[in-house]
């Protein structure tokens, strides 16, 4: 007579970013009874910078869940419990802590249970026990049973007594829409299941949560050409004279922390500047037409920004710098990594395209292009977000012509690019409509001086004025 013993292994919640310590389940990708191999996407979870995708390191079947979409979970915490086949017993007794074993009759009782007490449990073979989590945030925690399953041979046997407890489950149809779409239905407070769905395949669509939200929403406006990079996030839909609570979490609370320590840590200068950018638009709408940079690269006015600013920063390397309080030093960064303001229905992230001042205009394009789409798609992961050393904000694509951007911590400057308007402009000895944008400079004046933030600013603006700049100060 041989046996075959499975363990249970608990997978816990990683660190993905850097010194994270908590992170909102979005999506689960598998179900308790699902075979799962190692490397396979098991759910999709939001950090404080970025939605990341967590694969299981092991193989095995699932046994449960122990958070449902939408919980908080603490590093460290176990999300998903695995049973391993093959491996020693010992190690499933370790996989949690163990309770009090059930008295013989609780078994029995569970054996004749009603059947729909029995969809939800979790597996059969001897009890060794099991144990049930204290409630966390974000979501009561599932029981977590510790399954050892037995089968013999030759002869197949009857079913031992049943070795687990029930695990909590959502409704058995569940409402079909995208991440981005159940965080905006949360936030509502709508429930997806009471929602119409009019996208392809059955989808629920953010137009459905809103038409759910109020009787009469407002269009939702498309994001206008070029503005991919600043996408406006979704605002709350409350009713006449309620109030609407959200809860400050993910992105939005890292990036409330961040922005307070960086105004009250770093003394923060903004200077302006407006530039007749007529040679600049002129030179986008050419390297439109021509392709010249490659085929399906997209060519923007914030491409133009960035390689200028990325000409400024090479004449004036100083400015490319972080300040270590620890050690009491200014660190001069040795490549460029650029940093692109991206505001998305999550929240601001800054993630950054690295050693850009290596690139070519139309490597630069490409990366930037990159950066868009995987901004888009909610899929940046926290190293694209490491290590910026300098930042533009595209405050222009909503229509403003300039503000005091906040330093993103860790960064000497930031450079914030206003909307590009015809104004009246001296030209030439003529006044005569010109396209004209406003510049705005925000340095850390521990290491960055006026007169080296006025000189990084003034060229910025010289090359935007006369392009062919990019050529001569290369």
């Amino acid at each position: 007579m041989t046996t075959a013993v499975s363990s249970l292994r608990e997978f816990k919640m990683p660190d993905v970013g850097e010194g994270l310590t908590e992170a909102e389940i979005l999506k689960w990708y598998v179900q308790p009874g699902d075979t799962v191999t190692d490397g396979q996407i098991v759910c999709e979870v939001e950090t404080a910078k970025a939605a990341v995708e967590l694969p299981i390191p092991f193989n095995g079947t699932v046994q449960a869940l122990h958070f449902t979409e939408g919980a908080t979970v603490d590093v460290g915490t176990s999300i998903i419990a695995i049973a391993v086949a093959g491996e020693p017993l010992v190690a499933a007794a370790a996989a949690v802590p163990a309770a009090s074993a059930a008295p013989a009759a609780a078994v029995a009782e569970a054996e004749s249970a009603e059947p729909a007490r029995r969809e939800v449990l979790v597996g059969y073979g001897p009890r060794t026990g099991s144990t049930q989590r204290r409630a966390r945030r974000g979501g009561a925690t599932p029981a977590v049973a510790v399954t050892v399953v037995a089968t013999t041979a030759p002869a197949p046997a009857a079913p031992a007594a049943v070795a687990a407890v029930p695990v909590q489950q959502g409704a058995t149809e569940r409402p079909l829409a995208k991440p981005p779409v159940r965080k905006l239905a949360k936030d509502l407070g709508i429930d997806l299941r009471t929602v119409v769905a009019t996208g392809r395949d059955g989808i629920i669509t953010r137009e459905d949560v809103h038409a759910a939200a109020t009787p009469a929403p407002a269009p939702v406006a498309e994001t206008p050409a070029g503005a991919a990079v600043e996408t406006a996030p979704v605002a709350p839909v409350a009713a006449a004279g309620t109030d609407v609570r959200v809860a400050i979490k993910g992105v939005r609370k890292a990036t409330a922390q961040a922005m307070v320590a960086s105004a009250f840590t770093a003394p923060h200068v903004t200077e302006f500047v407006q530039v007749d950018v007529t040679r600049t638009m002129k030179l986008v709408r050419t390297l439109k037409e021509s392709g010249e940079l490659g085929q399906g690269v997209r060519v923007s006015p914030l491409l133009l920004v960035a390689k200028a600013l990325l000409t400024a920063i090479k004449r004036h390397p100083e400015i490319n710098a972080s300040w270590d309080e620890a050690a009491q030093e200014i660190v001069l960064r040795g490549q460029v990594n650029l940093g692109i303001a991206a505001a998305t229905p999550r929240g601001l992230i800054v993630p950054n395209i690295k050693n850009a001042g290596a690139l070519t205009l139309a490597g630069l394009a490409t990366e930037l292009g990159s950066l868009i789409d995987t901004a888009r798609l909610g899929k940046t992961s926290p190293a694209d977000m490491a290590g910026g050393s300098v930042t533009i904000t595209n405050v222009g694509v909503f229509g403003v012509d300039t503000g005091t951007p906040i330093l993103n911590p860790g960064e000497a400057a930031i450079l914030a690019f206003g909307a590009v308007r015809e104004l009246p402009w001296v030209h030439k000895g003529k006044v005569v409509p010109r396209q004209v944008t406003t510049l705005a400079l925000s340095f850390d004046h521990r290491m960055v001086d006026g007169e080296l933030g006025s000189k990084v600013l003034a060229d910025v603006a010289a090359i935007l004025e006369r392009p062919k700049r990019l050529i001569t100060w290369a």
